[in-house]
């Protein structure tokens, strides 16, 4: 018996270790700090409850809460990428996508799903963030024609909720070409009077933000939500001047025209239900 269980009287039990805190109970704000109990952070849309930061929410999460329940399906469910070009870097692609399908649960950096909002049939997007950066490749400009094309024969409007680096560039020039591709499909969608909504989330980047989110009938952004193409840093080095600060967030890009409005996560579904049924009356 150690020598400091001999001090303690017979009747007294010591105290046994405090058993530790289950993890996934907790989210912490990458903003603030503050930490959250996580059902409660998860019923208001993953929004900092002390300074409103919207924090990351994984796409499935986003278009459950999005559209109305028990009325949606998945599109694009067989399309899965491949490492035609044999890319690796400090890894080989195929075992960047393993990782990422085991990670994410998903088989690409897009989500896709043909259902309802407020009972307005539509196609809804999302990108997957933890997919490899939510990352343009060929299978994401699939499936977002997919989406575009059950738009199209359905009389269908479209919504996306875009989270992405940019192209994928273990795909090289073939991620460079889905740019031309979904801008290409939106045309067509417009040709045929249907409307298309981009949600700018944070943040949204690269090829993303060169192409499909900047395309819409109305453009919509999540708050301080990092919008733009390259870098503050390349772009300040390119450039050799000071860059204002904020930028490229969805305030600025606000106050001078680069977007049309800015909308809490709260309340997206009643807005831009308002939206489609104002595009869409005359149908």
């Amino acid at each position: 018996m150690s020598w400091y269980k001999k001090l303690i009287p017979s009747g007294i039990k010591p105290m046994k270790s405090r058993s530790k805190v289950p993890e996934g109970v907790w989210d912490k704000c990458s903003k603030c700090g503050d930490i959250h109990y996580r059902p409660e952070i998860e019923r208001n849309f993953n929004v900092c409850l002390k300074c409103g930061f919207h924090m990351y929410i994984p796409a499935r999460t986003r278009l459950e809460k999005f559209l109305d329940p028990d009325k949606s399906n998945e599109l694009g469910t067989g399309i899965e990428s491949k490492d035609v070009l044999n890319f690796r870097d400090r890894v080989r692609y195929k075992d960047r996508l393993i990782t990422a399908i085991k990670d994410t649960g998903e088989n690409d950096a897009l989500l896709v799903m043909a259902g309802e909002l407020e009972q307005i049939p539509l196609v809804a997007c999302a990108f997957e963030f933890n997919f490899i950066g939510g990352s343009m490749g060929a299978v994401v400009g699939e499936k977002f024609l997919v989406g575009v094309n059950h738009c199209i024969s359905n009389g269908m409007p479209l919504v996306c909720f875009t989270a992405s680096g940019g192209a994928r560039m273990q795909e090289s020039l073939i991620s460079l070409l889905q740019m031309s591709r979904v801008s290409a499909a939106l045309q067509k969608l417009s040709d045929k009077q249907l409307p298309f909504i981009p949600v700018l989330c944070n943040p949204t980047m690269g090829g993303v933000s060169a192409s499909l989110a900047m395309l819409g009938d109305i453009i919509i952004a999540e708050p301080d939500a990092l919008i733009g193409f390259a870098g503050p840093r390349v772009i300040r080095e390119t450039v050799r001047e000071e860059l204002p600060e904020g930028f490229q967030r969805s305030e600025f890009l606000l106050r001078h025209g680069a977007i049309d409005t800015i909308i809490g996560r709260p309340h997206l579904r009643e807005r831009i239900a308002r939206f489609l049924r104002m595009f869409m009356q005359n149908r």
